[in-house]
């Protein structure tokens, strides 16, 4: 597979007429756990199927070309993706990670520093003041989440690099929000790039997968050998079903994000919504700084509405729109991320975060713009009509299940 291609024509052409075989124009699907050695003192290029599978193979190559990796693995989940580039990690050294990121992240690494593995800081990386401070702390990795979950705060990719070469920190990009087609940090000098393949890589919400990227050959390696050695690796089937819905990844996510701006463009302009969350706005802090590192503004955007908006009756009037968990789908969603994403950060996390009881996430499909937009202001407009003087169900998340806080997918 050609680097040198247009990253539309990798994504339509990844593995395409390559069985040898039986000459297939597309790639056959390898589901063997285990592969046939000619000898016993000469190890095949595949042996055991944790250790490597061919179509998960042409997966990776794929996700490498798009990136500009040297090296990747695909992980059965984006969780264990980020999971696996702790590794490299040891006891004693610090992880620097963004004080609003995803809940899961959140939870994974105030875990996993409980229990001795790393220390972690949580701090603001779009404030330059708070990143130099927690830089002096001399980090060993440093993970970025731009545009931030959900948020969509934007944190300068060139100077968190600057300031990691410095110190000798490794610099980690999780690029799910936008995808190899709006962003590529390894040009822009990061060592790693994590995705959860589950949301736009895939695209059809029917696969979870994860995928961890490496600029430099001889980390990748290494990642390759934890993730053997830990058993974190993707299903062949999985990864044939994300091998093709990648295919169709440009197409996708053109669509989503010409409907996401739509979508931005009429909700900040109803005087029922406080702020709307989306870098595509010129109002947006990061807004120029995604504008120089960014293709594209994405499909992903977030609302906090105002008092007199009833949020969860906004929520259980909608239709088109799926309240569900996850995004980037083919399907447009909305989510309550204090009660569900974020459940597992504490209160005061989410506060320190700004993630409110009234903010509401929402992931742009390939649904008509109309309806999704008539969808939208008739549940506000059936939400705001009067307000909390009806019964709405639960007051506030507060009295939601205590379980939610346990999923946090």
């Amino acid at each position: 597979m050609s680097r040198r291609q247009n990253r539309e024509t990798i994504c339509a052409s990844a593995a395409v007429g390559v069985d040898a075989a039986h000459h297939s124009v597309a790639p056959p699907l390898h589901l063997s756990a285990n592969y046939a050695w000619s000898d016993p003192c000469q190890k095949p290029q595949y042996d055991y199927a944790r250790s490597g599978n061919p179509t998960r193979s042409q997966l990776e190559e794929a996700l490498c070309a798009l990136e500009g990796a040297a090296k990747g693995v695909v992980t059965a989940s984006g969780m264990a993706a980020l999971d696996l580039v702790l590794c490299l990690v040891a006891p004693g050294e610090l992880v620097l990670a963004p004080h609003d990121c995803y809940g899961g992240t959140h939870r994974l690494l105030t875990a996993r520093a409980k229990r001795g593995q790393f220390d972690v800081a949580f701090v603001d990386q779009s404030n330059p003041e708070t990143l130099d401070a927690a830089f002096r702390r001399a980090p060993k990795l440093v993970l970025i989440e731009t545009p931030s979950n959900p948020l969509l705060r934007i944190s300068d990719i060139r100077s968190c690099v600057a300031l990691a070469r410095k110190t000798g920190a490794l610099v980690v990009a999780d690029n799910t929000f936008l995808s190899p087609a709006l962003q590529r940090p390894l040009e822009l000098g990061c060592d790693i790039v994590v995705h959860s393949t589950t949301k736009f890589i895939n695209g059809h919400s029917d696969v979870v997968g994860g995928a961890v990227l490496a600029r430099d050959a001889a980390l990748g390696e290494e990642l390759a050998w934890w993730a053997n050695c830990t058993g974190v690796t993707g299903a062949p089937f999985d990864s044939f079903l994300t091998l093709r819905g990648l295919r169709t990844l440009f197409p996708r996510i053109e669509r989503q994000q010409l409907t996401a701006q739509a979508l931005v463009d009429a909700l900040a302009a109803d005087d029922r919504v406080e702020t709307v969350f989306y870098p595509g706005l010129s109002s947006h802090p990061g807004h120029e700084i995604a504008r120089s590192q960014q293709a594209g503004f994405g499909a992903m955007f977030s609302v906090e509405f105002k008092e007199g908006v009833e949020v969860l009756r906004l929520l259980r009037s909608i239709n088109v729109f799926t309240i569900a968990e996850s995004l980037g789908g083919f399907e447009s969603l909305v989510c309550l991320p204090a009660a569900m994403t974020h459940a597992s950060m504490d209160a005061e996390a989410r506060r320190i975060a700004g993630i409110s009881e009234r903010l509401v996430r929402f992931s742009a499909g390939l649904e008509h713009e109309q309806d999704l937009l008539r969808d939208i202001f008739t549940a506000l407009d059936s939400a705001s009509e009067i307000g909390a003087a009806l019964p709405a169900g639960p007051a506030n998340i507060s009295k939601f299940p205590k379980q939610a806080a346990d999923i946090c997918a």
